[in-house]
């Protein structure tokens, strides 16, 4: 059996010892104006709601917190002048995605793994904080809250929008993006390089001969993908071909609109005999579709995956593709955010990584025809 975590109510007086534990990390000022929600608060503490619940009532008996229907638990009673500052000192480390942990593709769950036990080693924390409305287009109001709840030494952006980006530009968090940035965006960032990417993917399909390519994308119109498709025109514009036809081609986050896109694409006059397709999920619907319409990968079309998951080694064909191990990206993170808590900047602001190209079965020279 493990040991208990310092500090953590042990088992007399439950009760009355989460009491003074809420207490003391106020005074600390680990929450400076909302207490985190009861869930997060169990997990901390290692007690049932029931407890929690029953230490809540106290503390709002005791005027230390009061409860605001639909908010939570706002902490009412000041914290003293000479730790003010004590939460902004937290080796704790936040990843904030719009979906949870077991929704994510399985690459980025195995970073995120690597890296909290990379952080573990350092004795810091890792948590992990998900929600759609953290995404919307006006989410200061929900990000706000979620930072005084939880206060953290640093933050990770994962699948981040320009909205959110552009909230922790202008707040006092310490953060860095799991991801690229938008223009204008003045945060760290670690990220693969999806332009180089692309104009690689371009010069392999143009070198074996294709003229028609196209690129599949989401419309997510985030950084990396918004640099893909420059990097997707690029290549055709550096190559010394000048008889080829770049196709881009946005779907929506759904298999019906992938499976249009793929139909839509092999009913033009002039058809595409390359793809590119910008996620390893939508690799596997873009082949099936190909396949329930008769056309045949790679003798037929050729097709790339842009990005690496685990389970691409066994698709048939093999899929051509770009790999990253998820160890490399959190080696990546670790540097800058050791950074962040310790200095509360970073070193390099900005880091790509260049995949390595796994040539598979799905590519090859265009036939005749």
């Amino acid at each position: 059996m493990p040991d208990p975590v310092p500090g953590i109510p042990q088992r007399r007086s439950l009760i009355s010892q989460t009491v003074a534990y809420l207490k003391r990390r106020i005074e600390e000022n680990q929450w400076s104006d909302w207490l985190p929600g009861e869930r997060g608060l169990c997990d901390e503490i290692q007690v049932s709601r029931n407890t929690l619940r029953a230490a809540l009532v106290e503390l709002k008996r005791d005027g230390v917190i009061e409860a605001i229907q639909g908010s939570g638990n706002r902490i009412i009673r000041s914290q003293s002048p000479q730790n003010r500052d004590v939460g902004l000192q937290s080796r704790n480390v936040a990843v904030l995605t719009p979906d949870p942990l077991e929704s994510l593709r399985p690459a980025q769950a195995l970073w995120i793994d690597g890296l909290r036990g990379m952080l573990s080693e350092r004795d810091c924390r890792l948590h992990v904080f998900h929600g759609r409305q953290y995404y919307r287009t006006n989410p200061g109001e929900a990000l706000e809250k979620l930072t005084s709840q939880n206060p953290h030494g640093c933050w990770i952006l994962i699948m981040s929008n320009q909205s959110v980006q552009r909230w922790f530009e202008r707040s006092v968090h310490r953060c860095i993006t799991a991801g690229s940035v938008y223009p204008g965006i003045d945060l760290p960032f670690r990220d693969l390089d999806h332009r180089a990417i692309c104009r690689h993917a371009v010069g392999r399909m143009l070198g074996l001969g294709h003229r028609c390519v196209a690129l599949v994308i989401q419309k997510s119109r985030r950084a990396g993908d918004v640099d893909s498709e420059t990097g997707f025109k690029d290549g055709v514009e550096l190559s010394r071909h000048r008889d080829v036809e770049v196709v881009i081609c946005d779907h929506e986050f759904t298999v019906a609109s992938i499976k249009n896109t793929v139909r839509r694409l092999m009913e033009r006059k002039n058809r595409p005999t390359a793809l590119l397709v910008a996620n390893a999920y939508h690799f596997v619907t873009v082949v099936g579709g190909l396949a329930s319409l008769g056309w045949r990968v790679p003798q037929d079309v050729s097709v790339i995956s842009r990005d690496e998951d685990p389970f691409l080694p066994y698709v048939v064909p093999e899929p051509a593709r770009y790999v990253t191990s998820p160890h490399t990206m959190a080696k990546a993170l670790l540097t800058p955010v050791l950074e962040l808590l310790e200095k509360g900047a970073v070193s390099h602001r900005e880091s790509l990584i260049m995949p390595n190209f796994i040539l598979g079965e799905s590519l090859t020279r265009k036939t005749e025809g």
